[in-house]
């Protein structure tokens, strides 16, 4: 007789079912350990919408921890009630979520970009220069493989970003033949590890075993792959793996420090500045929309706060004086 499953691997299968990703898996078991241990290790199955609503204030009141993470603990709790208990009591539908506040993306001047990017080099320099001139993410960049990238239409096409949305952004001139380079030198490491039986990549949705060669194929290898093997967190098969985002956050928060830049910024300040910059430059919002992966343009207006032309050119009351 098998024994029955527990609690927590039966959150792991609902979520892999639904392909949810290995952040989203951790960041659900993660919330779902700490109710438990919260509640004194009472199972989930003995309590409801009361003890979430207790766990939700701790949160809020004890802990003082954002909106967003406070909304990202209430899905855990929601999607273990509802996808694994199967319970769906009314209360839980009723829950309140927290308010995010309507905050302004901080962006680099363009000058201020540059600057930040001359103190990169190399392949990190690469990867920053590939997030402000295609407005890419953090983790989109660091998931790029050789595939994804044509030369000979300027474009990148970026796979399963968020929302597990594929879009296509331009690929920038100035960095076109350095990541030509790049990819050379990456196909001559790549040429090693296969000649010791260690050039397979992670692919996703099982397509190891509808394409049983695709996984040691140079097409498939990361763009930006890190130096050594890593453990896959679900199958255990150690692989090779893409660079890790916290290697290129910390060398740019390095080099936002050493260019004397007065703001409170990291890698996804690219982002934010690829859009403003491209409006400034006067194009239309929905191909900035487009090039982003926005879902909704309202996600892509915040970045009109700074071209000071919401719709009519408003100059401050105080340039009609004329000030000693």
């Amino acid at each position: 007789m098998s024994a029955k499953p527990r609690l927590l691997d039966l959150v792991r299968n609902q979520i892999r079912v639904r392909h949810y990703s290995i952040r989203t898996e951790t960041s659900y078991i993660m919330w779902i350990k700490q109710f438990i241990r919260f509640h004194q290790l009472r199972h989930p199955a003995d309590m409801g919408a009361l003890e979430i609503q207790d766990f939700l204030t701790y949160l809020a009141v004890k802990r003082r921890v954002s909106a967003s993470t406070q909304n990202q603990a209430l899905c855990a709790l929601v999607f273990l009630y509802k996808k694994v208990l199967n319970l769906d009591f009314e209360d839980l539908n009723d829950m309140v979520r927290a308010k995010r506040p309507a905050r302004l993306p901080t962006v680099f001047t363009r000058d201020q970009a540059q600057l930040v990017l001359a103190q990169l080099d190399g392949t990190i320099q690469l990867m920053a220069q590939l997030l402000y001139g295609s407005g890419l993410r953090l983790l989109e960049c660091a998931r790029l493989r050789v595939k994804d990238i044509n030369f000979e239409y300027k474009q990148i096409l970026v796979r399963n970003g968020k929302g597990n949305k594929d879009r296509i952004t331009m690929l920038p001139e100035l960095v076109a033949d350095k990541l030509l380079i790049h990819l050379q030198e990456t196909k001559l490491l790549h040429d090693v590890y296969l000649s010791k039986d260690a050039g397979s990549v992670y692919l996703p949705y099982a397509l190891d075993k509808k394409y049983p060669n695709a996984k040691t194929e140079w097409a498939w290898q990361y763009v930006f792959p890190a130096c050594r093997l890593s453990k896959d967190p679900r199958s255990g098969i150690k692989q090779r793996h893409h660079i890790s985002e916290q290697r290129l956050q910390r060398a740019v928060k390095k080099a936002i420090l050493a260019s004397n830049i007065p703001l409170q910024a990291s890698c996804h300040t690219f982002r934010h500045s690829f859009a403003t910059h491209l409006l400034e430059s006067g194009y239309d919002i929905r191909t900035v929309q487009e090039l982003l992966g926005h879902k909704d343009i309202r996600t892509t207006q915040i970045y009109t706060h700074v071209l000071n032309k919401p719709g009519l050119c408003v100059n401050s009351p105080l340039d009609a004086f004329s000030l000693n």
